[in-house]
């Protein structure tokens, strides 16, 4: 039966509706006017969109790949000043906005004159704030402006019809700006605004954390960044999963740390307490040899603690297999059963039973292993990770930073025809999507991925129902490792024979069938289709797994219907790639993806105004330049000038009563 009408149009839900958005606009010319300023809102050109991946710790190239828009900065002064600035005063002008404050240090030691450099580059920054500011509304512009400068900002860029002569208005303020002394500061303000306007909004297509020193500081400024998603990327489920108390993930995460030589970020970044680890290696390990368990350390690592991180990382890597091994005995339906390791070892002979072949083993010398029983923590281990887990779960910055990702993130995003996920669609052979059992029912494609989000958030905020806590904290750890996760995409994790096994064949992990098949417009349509997108217009953005340019492998698939940003920012992958990273720029002009070079430091950066911008391949042009209209955001806005011109016709038709003050 159809629902009774009120007035002429308005069901009473709808009435309900529109009573709440009257409280917002309680009178006919307030909603008049936010219908006008919406639809101005849609003709202005698109904000640009900034897509990076696979970072791994790598806060100084991260910092100024953020600062510098990936180019973005770079392509605003050359479109304002053309060729009436040299290249090198184009240089100095973007190092000045990347590092406004480092900058200005190095500047006033050097010139003599420090005026006129004053008035030279205010005219100049004022110049750039008003190109990168003109796609905004005046309110959106006004929401960003620095507080203290927030008025004189606003004066600078906007054009004042009713001034003259108009350069003699413009130069007083910037002359009482320097005689004042208020120079540096406003330079500061204004490099700032600059990289705070030239980018809209940023995606970060997985993987902050492990391998670099310094994904704490790398989330510290993603929460201060004024518009972020995030898609969730496997080594972030590991320290989600670490964070909500899971055992397999805190030996996992401190197995790596000490692996790259970075346990400085749990124990300086987080304040997480290892003196018990410490402790129980050195006691537990003291005669054991740790040969295999080198430390892949860099240049700030200090080589005195090498034998104990070695001790460290042996006892966190056997404490691992253990867990892991419980974890997949209570979860037959994972399929993880060749990971169960530690009981096919033969401590006589040095060897282990590896699908169905007997493999040399380079180590077995296991103190804390029992063979009868070899997946049992004994008392002093079970006493460690309890430990380590209170350390854990109460790290309050740990906890802050994983709060962030799962109010930002999500396994995947659909976003202006876009969609972006870390890893891979898990497909078989034909190009089918490979299904999963969960409770009882199978789940492939997009409801795969749906299905294990909602268990990962069960893990990390569930506190009342223990047993499904437990479930969700299991289901992050599979993400991470299991041979079905869309963020993994390899049918195993081969920890056990890189470290122990000399036969080098048992190391593979082979990929899931998407990456053989993803060069493949059929298979990228069904993609597509399937999380509910246009094929015809649309990309995939996608990270993971490093684009090997020393083979002549290539970050664009399909005519450029997928994409992979992960070039490398890693330290650890760049021998491989030969870049350092991948990083994709979309604005109202098209989208473009630019190659990195390797970033050697910020004090280079600054000192020599080095830059790490290398090479853009523009992947699509826009015949006409993207409106707001045509994004996500112009959605919205549509809907909403359609639900204020409902209450517009409820005002004006009396179903609705004006609130005059």
């Amino acid at each position: 039966m159809e629902k009774e009408r009120i007035g002429e149009n308005l069901t009473e839900m709808e009435l309900m509706y529109l009573k709440t958005l009257a409280r917002q606009y309680p009178t006919i010319a307030s909603a008049s006017t936010e219908i006008i300023n919406l639809q101005a809102i849609l003709n202005l050109p698109k904000g640009t969109e900034h897509f990076l991946s696979d970072i791994h710790g790598e806060y100084e190239q991260f910092n100024h790949v953020l600062k510098n828009g990936s180019g973005s900065v770079k392509y605003k002064i050359d479109e304002e000043f053309g060729n009436t600035l040299s290249s090198r005063d184009k240089k100095s002008l973007a190092t000045l906005i990347y590092y406004p404050q480092e900058k200005l240090e190095l500047v006033m030691q050097q010139e003599d004159n420090i005026e006129d450099w004053y008035k030279i580059t205010l005219h100049r920054l004022v110049q750039i704030t008003k190109r990168v500011a003109s796609k905004y509304t005046r309110s959106k512009v006004r929401k960003a402006l620095p507080k203290d400068f927030s008025y004189i900002i606003e004066e600078l860029i906007t054009e004042k019809a009713e001034v003259q002569d108009k350069e003699a208005y413009y130069n007083e303020i910037i002359h009482t700006i320097i005689r004042i002394g208020s120079a540096p500061g406003f330079i500061i303000a204004l490099g700032e605004l600059i990289q705070r306007l030239v980018i809209d909004h940023l995606h970060i297509v997985g993987d902050i954390f492990d391998r670099g020193p310094g994904p704490h500081i790398i989330l510290d400024t993603l929460q201060e960044y004024h518009s972020v998603d995030i898609q969730w990327g496997n080594h972030d489920m590991v320290w989600m999963g670490a964070a909500s108390g899971h055992l397999a993930c805190i030996a996992t995460v401190i197995r790596m740390a000490a692996r790259y030589g970075n346990l400085d970020t749990l124990e300086d970044g987080y304040g997480i307490n290892l003196i018990p680890l410490v402790t129980f290696a050195m006691e537990t390990y003291k005669d054991t040899n740790c040969d295999v368990f080198a430390i892949k350390y860099n240049t700030d690592y200090n080589t005195k603690d090498l034998r104990m991180d070695m001790k460290m990382h042996k006892a966190m890597t056997i404490l691992q297999l253990k867990l892991e091994g419980q974890l997949i005995k209570r979860h037959p339906e994972f399929h993880m059963d060749d990971r169960l390791l530690l009981d096919k070892i033969d401590y006589e002979k040095h060897t282990v039973l590896i699908d169905g072949k007997v493999c040399e083993m380079k180590d077995v010398d296991f103190p804390t292993v029992n063979p009868e029983n070899p997946y049992k923590l004994t008392p002093e281990e079970s006493q460690l990770m309890e430990r380590l887990r209170q350390a854990f779960v109460h790290c309050e910055k740990l906890q802050r930073h994983i709060r962030f990702l799962f109010s930002k993130g999500g396994l995947y995003k659909v976003h202006n025809s876009n969609l972006l996920y870390h890893g891979c669609v898990p497909m078989d052979e034909e190009g089918n999507f490979r299904t999963m059992e969960i409770d009882g029912r199978r789940y492939g494609g997009k409801e795969l991925y749906d299905v294990l989000e909602h268990y990962a958030r069960k893990g990390f905020y569930n506190r009342h129902n223990i047993s499904e806590k437990r479930k969700g904290q299991d289901m992050i750890w599979y993400i991470w490792a299991g041979p079905n996760s869309p963020v993994f995409g390899k049918d195993k994790m081969a920890t056990f024979e890189r470290y122990f096994v000399t036969d080098k064949e048992t190391h593979q992990e082979c990929k899931n069938s998407y990456y053989r098949l993803n060069d493949n417009e059929e298979i990228l349509n069904r993609i597509l289709r399937e999380f509910g997108l246009d094929e015809t217009k649309s990309h995939i953005v996608n990270g993971h797994v490093p684009v090997e340019l020393k083979k002549g492998e290539t970050p664009i698939k399909c005519g450029g219907k997928l994409l992979i940003i992960d070039g490398g920012f890693s330290k650890a992958y760049q021998g491989k790639t030969g870049i350092a990273g991948y990083t994709l720029v979309s604005n109202s002009h098209g989208v473009r993806l630019v190659a990195h070079e390797t970033f050697e430091s910020k004090e280079d950066a600054i000192q020599k105004e080095s830059d790490i911008f290398s090479d853009s391949i523009v992947i699509e042009r826009a015949v006409s330049r993207v409106q707001v209209a045509d994004t996500d955001i112009g959605g919205e806005i549509i809907e909403s000038i359609h639900h204020l011109e409902l209450l517009l016709q409820a005002y004006q038709d009396g179903s609705i009563v004006e609130r005059l003050e």
